[in-house]
This record gives structure tokens, C-alpha cells and sequence, in this order.
């Protein structure tokens, strides 16, 4: 698949998973965010049945924590918008939560307690990064208005599916998007560096390094507090 058929491809099916979404945050300024952020979460054939259980109940306990809250209303909107898609191979991307505002600490709750039930149902495959990446600029095309645009993308391997990382990588980052890491290194001990080379960019880029699917969690947490404060902040 090439990238003008992927961009076709990842927009026809986010207009069919999110217009409901489009139509509410048709409403100009009152629906302004301080971020929109997409998790793009890795369910690739490396990622089994326990490891997708630990990656969820690590993303869905952070979207839940005070400390994400915090961070979310030291904002001058005090709220942000969240997009959540998996993804494996080149050509399997599937959102499984379109873009909901989260402000309060209810919202923010119950955003990750339905993450922690989330089923996994999307085909299994490569490490599709180059296509998730661009799959992931599509969305913002649904999100609402925002001061900063983030793609949060974890994986726990390299690309090898799909067109070059470093291509895609230019091309979400011309438009002013910002794609952050979070290298699961359970089995490439090196990832973060991978990711930092071929993979994160934009202003203030950052990889943030798990050693295994027990750390998700931690790691996730640490990584959501950072992007929801912005830049040049730990």
C-alpha cells in the first residue's frame, strides 16, 4: 500500500467510525482543547494475549490517575481531546475509541475504565509503524480545534511493514503533528533508540522506555503527564 492509498484508506474508515464525532466538535471555539492526542496501542503478532491485558490495564489505570487529571487541568482550557486506535500491520488499523473531550476527573475515569475492558478484535500481523503513523494524521482530520497535535505511538518492536518509518515520520510531522514513543524493550533492548532515530518528531519529541509489559503502566502514566503539559516539561 502506498501512501496516497493509505491516507484514502485510513480516512474512509475514520468518517465511518467517527462522523457522529465530526458533527459534535462542529461547534468552533466552545469545543477548543488544549491537546488532541491519538494512543496508537500495538497489537501486532508480538504482542500476546497477557501483554495486550497488561498494556490496556497500564493505559486505561494512567487515563484514570489524579496525576493525569492535574496535568489536564493545568491547561488554560483545562481539557483536552483523546483519540484511540490499534494497529498492526500495514493495512489493519482499528479505533476503538473516537474523539471524546475529557475534562473532569469523571470523564477521565471512565475513558480508562473502558480502555482496561477493551477486547482486542483487530487482525493480527507485522509491525506496521510507517502506516500506523499515517493512519494516525487522518484522525486529527475528525479531531476538534487544539493548540498542539499529538500522536502517542507504543510498540514493542521495529517496523517492518508498510513504507520506510523515517518517510512516514516527515510527512505527519510537516503537517505540525508531534509523535512521541513509548518502546516496550522486552525484546529489543535497544528500542528507544530505534524510535528516537527513526520514528519521534516534532517540537519537543520524546521516547520513554518500558523494560517489559509489567512497566507499561508506570511508563504510560509518566509519558500521558509529559504530552498533556506540553513541551520542555517532565
Amino acid at each position: 500500500m502506498n501512501w496516497r492509498s493509505a491516507r484514502k484508506a485510513g480516512g474512509a474508515l475514520l468518517v465511518a467510525a467517527g462522523l457522529v464525532f465530526a458533527v459534535t466538535f462542529a461547534k468552533g471555539d466552545d469545543s477548543e482543547v488544549d491537546l488532541a492526542l491519538i494512543l496508537a496501542i500495538d497489537c501486532s503478532f508480538s504482542v500476546d494475549k497477557s501483554e495486550y491485558q497488561l498494556q490496556m490495564a497500564g493505559l486505561g489505570a494512567a487515563l484514570a490517575s489524579p496525576e493525569v487529571h492535574e496535568a489536564i487541568q493545568s491547561g488554560p482550557h483545562q481539557k483536552i481531546a483523546i483519540a484511540v486506535f490499534h494497529w498492526s500491520d500495514a493495512e489493519d488499523q482499528q479505533v476503538i475509541q473516537p474523539w471524546t473531550i475529557v475534562s473532569t476527573a469523571g470523564e477521565a475515569k471512565a475513558l480508562g475504565d473502558r480502555m482496561t475492558r477493551m477486547p482486542r478484535n483487530i487482525k493480527l500481523g507485522g509491525t506496521g509503524i510507517s502506516s500506523a503513523l499515517i493512519f494516525g494524521a487522518a484522525l486529527f482530520n475528525l479531531a476538534p480545534a487544539s493548540t498542539r497535535q499529538v500522536i502517542d505511538l507504543s510498540t514493542d518492536g521495529r517496523n517492518n511493514m508498510g513504507g520506510p518509518a523515517p518517510r512516514a515520520r516527515d510527512t505527519v510531522v510537516a503537517r505540525g503533528i508531534v509523535i512521541n514513543g513509548l518502546a516496550i524493550a522486552n525484546e529489543w533492548p535497544t528500542l528507544d533508540s530505534y524510535l528516537e532515530n527513526q520514528v519521534v518528531g516534532g517540537q519537543g519529541n520524546f521516547v520513554i522506555k518500558a523494560h517489559s509489559y509489567d512497566d507499561f503502566g508506570a511508563a504510560m502514566l509518566k509519558k500521558l503527564v509529559r504530552e498533556i503539559t506540553g513541551p520542555g516539561m517532565t
